[in-house]
């Protein structure tokens, strides 16, 4: 086997929330990563299939209730209109800094050769078919499946 001397090789990333700041810190490494060289690949589960999902991935929102970083209490997160408002925020700050929406990141992402799997478990439960996703995953795979191409040297796996 081949030394990498702690090199990163390969980046993996299991994106399990659909939330603003979850997609987009997967999306920005994951980027960060490719222009570093370092192949990367995201594999969507549970929720974070939305972030895929053609019907909802240009409708995800932040998490305003039990997010710390927003230092509000849990209680006024959770109020009509709260969520709408931090999400519209927040896409209003990502504007400022030219920062992709989520089909044009996706375009991005898949043009740098990140990888994109949907679970095959997470699939089958929500029922949802292989056309209901953005047409740039490459498949829709078992975590045994993301495990063997997370084989190898230098490859470091990353929960979001």
């Amino acid at each position: 086997m081949k030394e990498t001397n702690g090199e990163i090789k390969k980046m993996m990333f299991i994106l399990s929330k659909a939330t603003l700041e979850n997609v987009y810190a997967a999306f920005v490494m994951a980027n960060g990563a490719r222009m570093e060289g370092i192949e990367a690949e995201i594999f969507f589960t549970f929720f974070g299939l939305e972030a895929i999902h053609n019907k909802k991935l240009e409708h995800l929102h932040t998490a305003t209730v039990g997010n710390p970083a927003l230092h509000m209490p849990t209680m006024l997160g959770g109020l009509p209109g709260v969520e709408a408002f931090a999400t519209s925020m927040m896409k209003k700050e990502m504007e400022k800094i030219d920062m992709p929406e989520i089909p044009e990141f996706l375009e991005i992402l898949t043009a740098s050769g990140v990888k994109l799997w949907a679970c095959k478990l997470a699939v089958d439960m929500f029922h949802y078919k292989r056309e209901d996703f953005y047409e740039g995953i490459e498949d829709i795979i078992t975590i045994g499946d993301f495990y063997k191409h997370s084989k190898g040297e230098g490859v470091h796996m990353l929960f979001i």
